[in-house]
């Protein structure tokens, strides 16, 4: 089953989610309205315990009073508008709740946005919510809390999936999970969309035993049954490793697979002695930068008469994989080649998480 990544701490949240906007990554409308749910339950529970504290007190002093049904109220937040139902007594509304979290709308409502993308630990969940519950959260409403939290992510991972994406990049990025033993490391399998517009949008993602091609097809396998039948796609963009392109033949036959560039280069480099690296590293920049695919292959063979003698393993590595390095060139422009030639869009997001 899929499960969450956890973060350390709040402004790293946030720093996540401002990278997300600057970098126009998305993940798509279906986290807005989850995480919408997720606020909407947040603050109705937060409701309910005011009128439950309100009604404890007024028996304490000995002072008649009694739920009286609840009315609606709608909210609008940066998740959509929210119809809310606040609960009341003869003489009392918890409408506090929600003036409270008006005052800290924009703070709320990115947080709101960290639990559910990004994953928050139940701890950092009380800290996230206590300004909207107004005070100390116990145990058993961080247990509910995070118990709807954990609901909006499964939602998120059951979502159907678009079938409009020209590029598909698909990665395992390693994340150290703590534990009461230690960390423990663990693959992440990530797919990420580009859409016709160059916007990039993480499909989803899911911790797995091993980067295995059993784990990458059951992953491919899901997101196609939810939709992403990969009827536009162009290209395919892996790290590649030996279990997913195992995987891509079952699931996604016959579409172009690029090769990561930036894993390639940082393979083929650690086989080479330090001192030699620059150039070599200047010369595969050569053929990953040309202007055209016939001065790449040129850039290509330039290479191997240079270094064949000194690194025949290297220069045997990169004429084997070749042809996937340069699928990106069917693109005309540089910056096109750039945008679907590396996952690092994949990396920087799950590594800084």
């Amino acid at each position: 089953m899929p499960q969450r990544a956890t973060i350390e701490s709040i402004p790293q949240a946030f720093r996540m989610l401002k990278q997300m906007r600057a970098q126009e990554i998305e993940w798509g409308e279906d986290y807005r309205r989850a995480g919408a749910l997720a606020l909407k339950g947040v603050l109705e529970r937060g409701m309910a315990a005011r009128v439950d504290r309100h009604l404890e007190e007024m028996a304490e002093r000995g002072c008649a009073d009694r739920r009286n049904g609840s009315y609606g109220r709608w909210l609008m937040t940066e998740l959509g508008e929210i119809e809310l139902r606040v609960p009341r007594t003869r003489r009392y509304s918890a409408l506090g709740v929600v003036r409270a979290y008006a005052q800290r709308a924009s703070h709320i409502d990115h947080m709101i946005l960290a639990c559910f993308v990004l994953g928050l630990s139940t701890r950092k969940v009380a800290v996230a919510l206590q300004p909207v519950l107004g005070r100390r959260i116990s145990p058993g409403t961080v247990s509910q809390v995070a118990k709807l939290l954990d609901g909006a992510v499964a939602a998120f991972h059951r979502r159907p999936l678009k079938d409009h994406y020209p590029v598909l990049m698909l990665d395992g990025v390693v994340l150290a999970r703590k534990t009461g033993l230690g960390a423990l490391r663990r693959p992440v399998l990530v797919a990420l969309g580009l859409h016709p517009d160059g916007k990039k949008e993480v499909l989803d993602y899911r911790l797995a035993t091993a980067e295995s091609a059993t784990q990458w097809e059951l992953f491919l396998t899901d997101l196609y049954r939810r939709g992403l039948e990969g009827k536009t796609l162009e290209m395919i963009c892996t790290d590649g490793g030996r279990g997913l392109l195992a995987a891509l033949p079952t699931v996604y036959p016959n579409v172009a697979v690029q090769r990561c560039w930036a894993h390639k280069i940082r393979n083929l480099l650690d086989r080479v002695k330090k001192v030699d690296q620059p150039a070599v590293k200047k010369a595969l920049h050569n053929i990953m930068n040309a202007s055209n695919l016939h001065k790449a292959r040129s850039q290509a063979r330039r290479l191997a008469q240079r270094w064949s003698v000194a690194y025949p393993n290297v220069v045997n590595s990169l004429r084997t994989d070749l042809d996937d390095l340069l699928s990106c060139f069917r693109y005309p422009t540089l910056e096109q080649r750039k945008a679907v030639r590396t996952t690092n869009a994949i990396e920087r997001r799950f590594r800084e998480v």
